[in-house]
């Protein structure tokens, strides 16, 4: 496969989690939902690491990378979750969504080379999704003062970014597998260590755990799919196609939970697909 296709595969997965996530935002903390779609997914990628991969050491600027990027993950998930509750979604989603570009950048930093035709197609995919997203938020709740909202917006953009960056470098010097790993492990840790001394709520009810579980193993496919990816050409791609999460999400709750699309929300959809068709060529 691709980068380009893992990020796909990525983005379906991570659709389908918040998907999920909107059956439990009323009935379960969201500091248990994380907590416990962590620790599955870490559960998850132990499981898959032990029986494909070669237990081998790692060297050492592969753990640092590892490490920073779970580090970069638990980051990017309270920056996600701040912005998202303090809202509207017509702001967060395009700030959120755009860290593509920053991916993108980062790699042209480290001397990979991008074309203008190349640049103008991850726009139009941030675009894209940013439109979708813009047109499903119907809210005319009062809101906090905007200033906030979009530095955390920022804060889980940069998150996901630095993420995807690192664990994709870590995944170029060795094994994918035990490196991705160590990324969870981190993450599962840190995060653990935030909630335990803040005292939040850690374990889920009975009824929610089945779709926690659901959750847990998409998120353990997505991450491994586009940190994996760091080993193949154009790995910078799978963290772009991975942005698309946010539109799937949309296009699975009117496919599951009937919600309305608007035609104005699938062109969004097809802008989004053109720059990802761009870019597969």
């Amino acid at each position: 496969m691709s980068a380009l296709a893992f990020g796909l595969v990525a983005a379906l997965c991570w659709g389908f989690h918040d998907v999920c996530a909107r059956f439990l935002s009323q009935r379960t903390a969201i500091s248990s939902c994380m907590f416990t779609v962590l620790l599955i997914g870490l559960i998850f990628h132990s499981l898959i690491t032990l029986t494909t991969s070669t237990i081998e050491p790692i060297p050492k600027s592969a753990v640092y990378l590892s490490i920073g990027s779970g580090i970069f993950f638990v980051i990017a998930t309270f920056g996600l979750y701040y912005a998202f509750q303090r809202g509207p979604v017509r702001l967060v989603s395009p700030l959120i969504a755009g860290y593509p570009i920053i991916s993108v950048g980062w790699a042209v930093f480290l001397g990979d080379p991008v074309s203008g035709f190349q640049w103008l197609a991850v726009i139009i995919i941030v675009a894209g999704v940013s439109i979708v997203a813009v047109l499903s938020d119907s809210s005319d709740d009062d809101i906090p003062p905007i200033g906030l909202t979009i530095v955390f917006s920022i804060i889980a953009a940069i998150g996901f970014a630095g993420t995807f960056a690192l664990g994709q470098s870590a995944s170029a010097l060795s094994d994918d597998m035990p490196n991705t790993l160590v990324t969870r492990l981190t993450a599962f840790l840190f995060l653990a260590t935030i909630l335990i001394l803040l005292k939040q709520p850690i374990w889920p009810n009975r009824q929610s755990l089945p779709w926690l579980i659901a959750m847990g193993l998409a998120d353990g496919i997505a991450l491994m799919c586009v940190l994996s990816a760091g080993a193949l050409p154009d790995a910078k791609y799978a963290s772009v196609a991975s942005s698309l999460f946010g539109m799937l999400t949309i296009i699975l709750a009117w496919i599951f939970l009937r919600e309305r699309m608007t035609k104005s929300q699938w062109a969004g959809c097809a802008v989004a697909f053109l720059g990802v068709g761009y870019l597969a060529v």
